[in-house]
């Protein structure tokens, strides 16, 4: 597996000569281009993808549904519909549950963690194992901040509150929260507003505050919950056509691997650097935003503990990747514990 790569490594490869004959390869997202982070950052990769291969590749960025909708695109890219594809692990739970370790975890840890169990733990290689037999190949790419718990239209003052509810939500969280007797859609982003406002759903939840903001939610709820207990970290890959990843020169997959660990960094402070002001916004037009107290934190966290549970006895690969992903986090706490101030 390759670790994390040195400056003079990657100035190195930015400056050694291509090997590729010129191409043209179609990178499609599950995310409209113009959304912060979460699009922005799969142009970004396709741009740097582009300039760094020196005019050898050019990747072309396609918008959902330039090619095939946003929820195919795996399948675009393991057939060769599509070179390659920017999402999140946790879109393809559907076809691998355990891939939704690799995307977001309920309770999980913040980035530095997350990343280092990831890249020094054992998670690239389960995740290799996970993707290689749907013929992808696939690369962390991105990472974001934590999210907020979810939009409302009424105040949430215990968990009973949660029963009843019609409300969108992502990975693993969605199925603590059926426990807490709601009932969950899995939406696009650009199909949770009209959903909102028509009365299709409750609530909903979908990323950070920057990202909620200029999606407008606060129009047609305006009680905005944190902590995101469910997506403190949420990870994003670059999944390649496993055929042409294997066909490619040693340099030109250092060049991707390159632009994506840049683009992981990009991410992080860029995503660290937006939330204050978005939440300002957010108060000045009108929106509450609560903190969850602990006995509703508490009363998630038994019901996320049912899930593992649950999941791990019906999926070897989620028992696998929790077992590998609960080991690193106790052993990283001897160091987490004493190591930064709380």
């Amino acid at each position: 597996m390759r670790k994390l790569l040195t400056t003079t490594a990657v100035c190195a490869a930015m400056v050694a000569p291509a090997a590729q004959a010129q191409e043209t390869w179609q990178l499609q997202s599950t995310y409209p281009g113009s959304l912060t982070q979460l699009g922005t950052l799969g142009v970004r990769i396709a741009d740097n993808i582009t300039r760094i291969m020196e005019g050898e590749i050019t990747v072309q960025f396609q918008e959902p549904g330039g090619i095939v909708p946003a929820l195919e695109a795996f399948d675009a890219v393991g057939t060769g519909a599509v070179e390659m594809a920017w999402s999140t692990p946790g879109y393809w739970a559907g076809r691998v549950p355990a891939l939704q370790f690799m995307g977001s975890v309920p309770f999980g840890p913040e980035t530095g963690e997350y990343l280092a169990w990831f890249f020094y733990g054992g998670g690239q290689e389960l995740m290799d194992e996970l993707y290689e037999p749907h013929n992808i190949k696939s690369i962390m790419c991105g990472v974001l901040a934590p999210e907020g718990a979810g939009w409302f239209r009424e105040p949430i003052e215990s968990v009973e509150d949660f029963q009843g509810l019609t409300m969108r939500f992502f990975g693993l969280g969605a199925k603590v929260m059926e426990k807490m007797g709601a009932s969950t859609q899995l939406l696009a982003g650009g199909d949770i507003f009209p959903a909102l406002e028509l009365g299709t759903i409750d609530a909903a939840e979908f990323s950070m505050p920057a990202i909620d903001l200029n999606l407008g939610f606060y129009q047609v709820a305006q009680h905005y919950y944190l902590p995101g207990w469910h997506q403190q970290s949420t990870l994003f890959d670059l999944m390649i056509n496993l055929d042409l990843w294997e066909s490619l020169d040693e340099q030109t997959q250092f060049k991707i691997e390159t632009v994506c660990q840049a683009n992981l960094l990009h991410g992080f402070v860029e995503g660290e650097a937006i939330q204050f002001d978005a939440l300002a916004e957010l108060e000045e037009r009108g929106v509450t935003i609560h903190q969850f107290d602990e006995e509703i934190l508490e009363a998630l966290e038994a019901a996320w503990m049912e899930v593992i549970e649950e999941e791990s006895a019906a999926d070897p690969d989620f028992a696998r990747v929790y077992e590998s992903y609960r080991t690193f986090r106790e052993n990283y706490a001897v160091w987490g514990e004493r190591g930064y101030l709380r």
